[in-house]
């Protein structure tokens, strides 16, 4: 059987495939330099917390609350943006958890002395 080719009409021509394929645009913004703005901020808001306290013992407990904020940001769009809230947030409940700490220490020391 005698196969004949169709011929395209006149003046239409395909058009070349592309040479070069443009990179997807990252859905967030470059990370390391966010990130770095994040960590400067961060290290901002600790300082200002550990002068308002002024007690090295809740030192730990407000970079846990740093470190837990700094990750719930990255969650969101805007990690810059989120950040100073979320670490009031938990550098609030922080501080309400270091307080209990302390006062729990404080009635308990004196029994524990007594029961050796």
């Amino acid at each position: 059987m005698k196969r004949t080719k169709l011929k395209k009409p006149a003046g239409r021509r395909e058009r070349p495939a592309a040479r070069f394929e443009t990179p997807p645009e990252p859905p967030a913004p470059f990370r390391a330099i966010a990130e770095s703005d994040l960590e400067r901020l961060k290290e901002r808001l600790l300082r200002e917390s550990r002068a308002e306290l002024n007690t090295p013992d809740w030192l730990p407990a407000l970079r846990r609350a740093s470190n837990d904020a700094a990750a719930l940001a990255w969650a969101t769009p805007f990690p810059l943006l989120a950040f100073p809230e979320l670490f009031r947030e938990k550098a609030q409940v922080a501080r309400r958890y270091a307080v209990k700490q302390a006062a729990v220490r404080r009635r308990w020391t004196p029994a524990m002395g007594h029961a050796a």
